[in-house]
């Protein structure tokens, strides 16, 4: 309880911020969509006369600013024989300020948003998945983006990205609140953080730069999918007794850490003993574990340039790695990969927002970012009460779910498991 008390006197102002930023966003968004409605007035009916197909474009970006603007120019204005892949100008503003644009309820993505945080901060990964399912699916966005495939896919990639940017804001402050919460706990692995995160920035910049504006929708739920999938089969065989086995030192420290939290003595952390180019050496516990900081920043490269490109953290490939490469327990994984996604987060972000023109939709985000704080500082709470296999377990069915649905919706077209 004075460890909470202690926490909230630095935490809680910055929850009054996003509490500020939420309900500007909302009237923001209010006041942005009611001066989009209130030009669109001399924007005339188009004609259907002579229209037989999807082929007449608005030519005009409706009052949307920058890249958004130019695209929508381009769309196809509805008629009576084209009632898809199109804009209605006279159609209520949704998402983005797009004209029959889907609206995600607040109240949903605040409650969502809250499952995404505690996740995210509790076995240090599947945020930005979760993230992304809820802005895939629960709110309908991939649908609106599916719909432009044929007829504008500069529009259909551009909602693709600005999925991917959506993603990123809420792992961002995620992993920022985490990263605090784990610090504090003394339960982050800085130096090998520090390794992760050199490489990861190379990877973040190189991947944005080459594929904003590039990739379909159809493409990006597939990758979405099987990666995950990929990574569920690799996490599961670090949970069988094989596995398991070779991790003596991190089954060790895990075991003495859960002994300490049982005794409300969880207080003796990570400690640095030496830190070199290719060797370092840390202790949890009084457990000793190394790792080479150059094959860290290699591995953080890679995973970096999977995950930017997917539009998440990262984390459902830097648990595998911490836990199954460099052999470390559970405990000690979720923060500090929360401390490598934070700053790929960051340089993904301005990445593809200040070089590529990709936008979000602050009055969704704004409600999302209230609810990721609240379950990112319900994590780390409650983490030190689930057994360190049990972590990993959970990491593998949600991996397991989540990739069968996207891999079999972005290659077959159609979802095998529910919701179809």
């Amino acid at each position: 309880m004075e460890c909470f008390k202690k926490t909230s006197r630095y935490l809680m102002p910055f929850f009054i911020l996003l509490l500020g930023i939420w309900v500007y966003s909302l009237y923001a968004g209010v006041q942005s969509s009611e001066a989009a409605d209130a030009s669109r007035v001399s924007l005339p009916r188009a004609s259907t006369a002579g229209a037989q197909a999807c082929n007449v474009p608005l030519h005009s970006d409706l009052g949307l600013r920058g890249k958004l603007g130019q695209i929508i120019a381009q769309t196809p204005v509805c008629t009576s024989t084209c009632t898809k892949g199109c804009i209605d100008p006279h159609a209520p503003r949704g998402y983005l300020g797009i004209p029959g644009g889907p609206k995600p309820s607040p109240l949903g993505g605040l409650l969502w948003a809250i499952w995404v945080g505690w996740i995210f901060s509790t076995v240090g990964a599947f945020g930005g998945i979760m993230a992304g399912v809820g802005h895939i699916t629960i709110f309908g966005l991939a649908n609106f983006a599916k719909s432009f495939k044929k007829t504008n896919p500069a529009l259909n990639k551009f909602l693709t990205d600005t999925i991917r940017v959506s993603n990123m804001f809420l792992v961002g402050l995620s992993a920022l609140v985490s990263t605090v919460n784990y610090w504090k706990m003394k339960r982050i692995v800085w130096p090998l953080a520090i390794a992760l995160t050199i490489g990861a920035v190379g990877g973040a910049v190189g991947i944005a730069e080459l594929t904003a504006g590039k990739v379909s929708l159809k493409a990006y739920i597939g990758y979405f999918g099987l990666a995950v999938f990929a990574v569920a089969g690799f996490m599961f065989y670090g949970t069988t007794e094989r596995a398991r086995a070779k991790r003596k030192a991190a089954r060790e420290a895990a075991k003495r850490f859960e002994e300490a939290a049982k005794k409300g003595d969880a207080d003796d952390g990570v400690k640095v003993v030496s830190f070199g180019l290719t060797n370092c050496v840390f202790s949890f516990y009084g457990v000793e574990f190394r790792f080479n900081p150059l094959l860290a920043a290699f591995g953080g490269l890679v995973i970096a340039t999977i995950a930017v490109f997917l539009g998440i953290g990262g984390g459902f490939l830097l648990v595998p790695f911490m836990t199954d490469v460099v052999k470390l327990p559970m405990f000690i994984v979720a923060g500090t990969s929360a401390f490598v996604v934070l700053f790929k987060m960051i340089v993904g972000i301005a990445t593809y927002m200040l070089l590529k023109g990709v936008q979000v939709w602050w009055p969704l985000i704004g409600t999302e970012l209230v609810g990721i704080f609240i379950g990112s500082m319900i994590g780390p709470r409650t983490q030190k009460y689930i057994p360190d296999i049990w972590l990993k377990r959970l990491f593998v069915i949600l991996a397991i779910y989540v990739g069968l649905r996207y891999s079999s919706k972005g290659f077959l077209g159609k979802s095998i498991v529910p919701p179809y």
